[in-house]
């Protein structure tokens, strides 16, 4: 029988290492955790595990926090655990004199060695606990070699269970578990005993991530019990993890994935937190903000299957908002794409053919800079008659039509023979906004000597 600990509002946190640019895989993380705060009224937190004082970097906790804000992610506590090693040390102290920390002299050659020998017999590593053997005098001899320890958590015999709200009744029997490594051999931490010292006192109650971190949870649980936490305070929920199209594994280390990139390719965040809240879900997915998706959220929802990430979803959902973007949002983007004069009537023109607000700058040049007409050789005349009949002064939105009437009229040209040559001759192009709207924004001057032929 698992026993279910009674809590009061959940606490959650996202503890990222700021050794890189966040990925999508680890923004799924932080979207579903704090989705599952602020569902249900709860905290959540942000923790960077910056114990790692050669990779992690100032400038990827600031670029953290950006990436996080542009999603909607807020946080109610924000933590570094580097500024928390005295936490961490009173806890070493407890468990070792308690001899639940426990020196392990083997090199990493010799436990390569014990690792190769197990695959040789098809089975899995599980640390032989040799260090516990050793006599004073074998430990003396290995530290007169120079050799300096790394420790392992002595994990409880017997079976480990909980309730996983993703996976359901998880169960593992710790004689298929390797005692865990805590501390290095210079000293420095892994990550598990940070982790569960600062769950412990900032009162984490549900902790969702992927799947991978599955067997991590038997070692994490004993670890937790051990330093004082109650049987059922902390539960948690693993996710299956995301794949790429062709169902490799996603990584931070793939720069074309991380949200910087994403941001500066274009994408928008609506599209992005759209596809990554609802990917592996039984709802449709479609572009939505935090605020949207937050309001049917449910993590009975999503199921078990391995969701893939495909950038061609990506950007089909990219071009739905940007189709529907107004020009008020669209405007500040605009004008760092080099658009500052752009104004409503264009901007409605031209967004539903472009997948992303930049592509705008294809049509801002048909209009504001030279373009070469495409004209066949038998649709000049034509398009100099044209060019005679467009109408004088000032056109409007009614001007199209009212030209290209009297165009059908006098030349007996109809459907894409009549439309294509001049859309051909004022663009350069076959496709493109409606003409309506292009040949008002062209302009009636530069509109007659491209029909004529010239490069304007």
């Amino acid at each position: 029988m698992i026993e279910k600990f009674e809590m009061t509002k959940p606490v959650l946190r996202f503890a990222p290492s700021p050794t890189g640019l966040l990925h999508v895989g680890n923004a799924r993380v932080a979207l579903m955790n704090w989705l599952y705060a602020r569902k249900s009224g709860g905290k959540f937190i942000l923790r960077f595990d910056d114990t790692d004082p050669v990779r992690s970097k100032d400038e990827y906790v600031d670029a953290i926090r950006e990436d996080l804000t542009w999603l909607g992610i807020d946080w109610d506590q924000e933590e570094r655990q580097s500024l928390r090693q005295d936490k961490y040390d009173a806890a070493i102290d407890d468990l070792k004199k308690r001899e639940l920390l426990y020196p392990c002299y083997e090199t990493e050659g010799e436990l390569n060695w014990k690792r190769k020998a197990a695959r040789q017999r098809h089975q899995p590593f599980i640390y032989d606990r040799k260090a516990l053997t050793l006599s004073d005098e074998e430990i003396a001899a290995l530290e007169a070699e120079g050799r300096k320890p790394h420790w392992r958590f002595l994990l409880t015999d017997g079976m480990v269970e909980w309730d996983d709200l993703t996976r359901g009744i998880c169960s593992f029997d710790t004689e298929h578990v390797s005692d865990p490594v805590l501390i290095r051999e210079d000293g420095s931490l892994l990550y598990m005993l940070g982790s569960v010292v600062d769950d412990l006192e900032m009162g984490v109650t549900h902790i969702i991530r992927g799947e991978d971190h599955v067997t991590n949870t038997v070692s994490q649980i004993l670890l937790y019990l051990a330093l004082g936490g109650k049987p059922g305070a902390l539960e948690f929920a693993h996710m299956p993890l995301l794949a790429g199209p062709g169902g490799s594994q996603l990584s931070k280390r793939l720069g074309s994935l991380s949200l910087r990139e994403l941001r500066n390719d274009g994408f928008e965040v609506e599209a992005l937190v759209g596809l990554l809240t609802g990917l592996g879900a039984s709802d449709k997915i479609e572009p939505a903000d935090l605020s949207q998706v937050l309001e049917k959220f449910d993590l009975d929802h999503y199921g078990r299957s391995t969701p893939k990430f495909d950038p061609a979803e990506l950007a089909s959902l990219n071009e739905k908002v940007i189709h529907e973007m107004s020009f008020e949002a669209a405007k500040p983007k605009l004008e760092a794409a080099g658009m500052a004069d752009a104004d409503e009537m264009f901007w409605n023109a031209v967004r539903g053919n472009c997948w992303r607000v930049a592509e705008a700058l294809e049509w801002w040049d048909v209009i504001h800079k030279n373009v070469i007409p495409e004209i066949d050789a038998e649709d000049a005349e034509f398009l100099k008659q044209a060019a005679d009949m467009l109408p004088e002064g000032e056109l409007d939105g009614t001007s199209w039509k009212t030209w290209t009437t009297a165009l059908k009229e006098e030349t007996g040209r109809k459907g894409k023979q009549l439309f294509m040559p001049l859309r051909k001759a004022l663009t350069a192009r076959e496709h493109g906004p409606e003409m309506s709207t292009m040949l008002v924004l062209i302009g009636s001057e530069k509109a007659r000597d491209r029909l004529c032929g010239k490069a304007v």
